[in-house]
C-alpha cells in the first residue's frame, strides 16, 4: 500500500490522534475514510447539480407507474 504524508501543527496533530483513538481507529485509517467520504460527497453533489440543470433545461422524467405503462407491465 502507498504512503502520503500530512504536514500539520502539534495542536492538529494532537486532536487528530485523540479523535482517531476515540473511534478505535488508526490515524492513517481515519484520514484515509476522511479523505474518501469528501471525495464522494463532492462527486454526489456534482451529479445532482448536473441532473437539476438538466431537469431546468426541460428534461422528461418519467413516473414508476408510467414506466411500467408504457411497458406493459
Amino acid at each position: 500500500m502507498k504512503m502520503l504524508s500530512v504536514r500539520c501543527n502539534s495542536e492538529d496533530e494532537k486532536l487528530i490522534k485523540h479523535y482517531a483513538a476515540s473511534k478505535n481507529k488508526s490515524v492513517s485509517e481515519f484520514l484515509r475514510e476522511l479523505a474518501l467520504e469528501r471525495i464522494e460527497e463532492e462527486y454526489d453533489l456534482k451529479i445532482v447539480q448536473e441532473y437539476l440543470e438538466k431537469k431546468e433545461k426541460g428534461l422528461k422524467t418519467y413516473s414508476a407507474d408510467e414506466v411500467e405503462k408504457e411497458l406493459g407491465l
